[in-house]
């Protein structure tokens, strides 16, 4: 490894690119993964079954470059979404991290910042570093929560064009209240501030939790993200999506790729939205889990986050690489996220969710 790092580094590579690691968790072959927050369920067969369909249709003309501006699949996301919006609200691209990446492109780079809360999602601080954007933070309570006070200071005291706001949090799994949207939003009017919400898991939120696209009217800087990887059991199909005023996506057309949607990405997002409903029906039995998780968790005398995701984050380990390395051992991968004292784990079905509180049970 450090011979490959010495070959790197002869390259003429940019300064802030030095010394960065790539993003990756480990990818073992162990039968239980709970590790990277994948939904564990998979697709019902008649949603297999309709994407192939789609997808077969799609191979007669691959010879011919896709639709540009993938019409059809964002007024599909539109109707999903509803919130009164329409396809010139929408863009999509290969995951929600190109779609981060491409707001970066438009509205980040040199001599421009990004504000997030750590501890969060740790791509963040990469997309930054790739776009020449300087990356700054600002800290999350001992509960990992963000008041809107706090957030509100910290846009004003860094000036940040760019604020990313990651609710339910990875890797924490708490949800943000409105009023610290509406704060960020306001404090950034002085330096017309950009304002992302990252809602990958919103999908497995608890009941009465608000999504920040009830805030998108008369909010030209507010972006709301989202991913068909995690509710929708497609993270190798790679479709992430936004929702903004249209001028947003206007601006992502000046950086997108030509193309970038492929006609079979298009094809196999366009199924699974036919078939949102049988989607969103395995996500009510990750939610029974994930509770389970917290709850027997909690019998152990451990400390779960409160969690509106489809993973839990827990502390109350005095040696947590230990434990991870004992259900490891067992078959089971979760991941250590680096923080001291806790881990993390995805709620999978019933059967791996018990394979793991059984192993945790005799770690313990």
């Amino acid at each position: 490894m450090n011979d490959q790092l010495d070959l790197l580094n002869r390259l003429p590579l940019r300064d802030n690119l030095r010394g960065l690691a790539p993003y990756g968790a480990p990818q073992l072959d162990v039968p239980v993964l709970l590790n990277v927050n994948e939904n564990t369920h998979g697709l019902p067969q008649e949603v297999a079954d309709a994407i192939a369909a789609r997808v077969k249709s799609a191979v007669a003309g691959l010879n011919r470059y896709p639709d540009r501006e993938f019409t059809e699949l964002r007024e599909a996301l539109a109707k999903y979404l509803g919130h009164g919006l329409s396809a010139g609200n929408m863009w999509a691209a290969n995951g929600s991290n190109e779609v981060l990446q491409q707001i970066l492109q438009a509205f980040g780079g040199p001599g421009r910042r990004l504000l997030s809360f750590p501890p969060t999602y740790s791509m963040y601080p990469l997309l930054a570093s790739g776009t020449d954007t300087e990356y700054v933070t600002a800290r999350r309570g001992a509960d990992f929560g963000l008041t809107a006070d706090q957030a509100a200071k910290a846009v004003r005291d860094t000036a940040a064009n760019i604020v990313v706001l990651c609710s339910p949090n990875n890797p924490t799994g708490t949800a943000l209240g409105l009023d610290v949207v509406e704060a960020v939003y306001e404090a950034g009017e002085a330096s017309q501030a950009i304002i992302i919400v990252d809602e990958a898991y919103a999908e497995f939120a608890h009941v009465g939790t608000d999504s920040a696209l009830t805030l998108l009217p008369g909010r030209e800087r507010l972006i709301v993200s989202r991913t068909m990887s995690k509710a929708f059991a497609l993270a190798g199909a790679r479709v992430g999506y936004l929702a903004a005023a249209p001028q947003i996506t206007d601006a992502l057309r000046l950086v997108r790729l030509p193309y970038h949607l492929s006609a079979v990405t298009q094809a196999t997002a366009l199924a699974a939205l036919d078939h949102a409903d049988a989607l969103l029906a395995n996500v009510e039995e990750i939610k029974s889990q994930r509770d389970r998780i917290v709850n027997e968790l909690t019998s152990l005398g451990l400390q779960p986050a409160p969690s509106d995701s489809n993973f839990v984050f827990f502390g109350g380990l005095k040696d947590p690489h230990k434990v991870w390395q004992g259900l490891l051992d067992a078959g089971v991968l979760i991941r250590d996220v680096g923080i001291a004292g806790h881990l993390r784990v995805t709620a999978g079905t019933e059967a791996e969710t018990t394979a793991f509180l059984d192993r945790l049970r005799e770690l313990l």
